[in-house]
This record gives structure tokens, sequence and C-alpha cells, in this order.
């Protein structure tokens, strides 16, 4: 018993950290996973390095997407998205595109 006593902190600071970093680290690593899975095409993303554009391809063989800028097209592995700043970009378009299709409508 006097044992376990002694060993009761390191156990409970190996949970604190298990549960407080190391599985809400799997599990955005998991939703990231998706994300880059669940592209299509069409979709507006931004690149991890801040780049912005649309995708035009996929490329399976290599993993990666082929995106449209204003540059011209460019290819980015798919663990280069953000998920979160494509997310923000992607939210931000519905409204504009709901409200642009409801002064179209309201015209006719």
């Amino acid at each position: 018993m006097d044992q376990l006593t002694q060993f009761a902190p390191i156990i409970l600071m190996f949970l604190v950290v298990y549960f407080f970093m190391i599985r809400p680290q799997m599990k955005k690593a998991k939703q990231e996973r998706n994300f880059a899975s669940e592209l299509k095409r069409g979709d507006r993303i931004v690149t991890k390095s801040g780049m912005h554009g649309k995708v035009v391809d996929f490329s399976e063989k290599n993993n990666a997407v082929i995106i449209e800028t204003g540059a011209g097209k460019i290819t980015f592995d798919r663990s280069s998205i953000s998920m979160e700043m494509s997310k923000k970009l992607n939210e931000t378009a519905k409204p504009e595109k709901e409200s642009k299709a409801k002064a179209v409508k309201g015209k006719k």
C-alpha cells in the first residue's frame, strides 16, 4: 500500500498529460485527416502558408490537391491545407452566396 501512494503522483501526472495534451492532439489530427479526405472540386481553401485558391483537381498518386490561384494552377500536398482557415473562408462565402441568390430572386 505504501508503494502505491508513492507512485500515485506519477500515475496522476501521466493521466493529466494524456487527457490534456495527447488526446486533444490526436482528436485534432483525426479531424484534419477527415477534412482533407472530404475535399471536393470547387471548394475554396487556404494553405498553411497563406495561399488562397479553389480546388480544381486531385492527384491520388501523390496525395496532392491541385488548386487554382490568381497566378495559375499549383499542386499542394493535402496535409498543407489549413482546416481552420479554409472553414472560416467557406463560412463567410456561404452567406454572401445566399444573399446574392436572394437578391437575384427578388429582381425576377
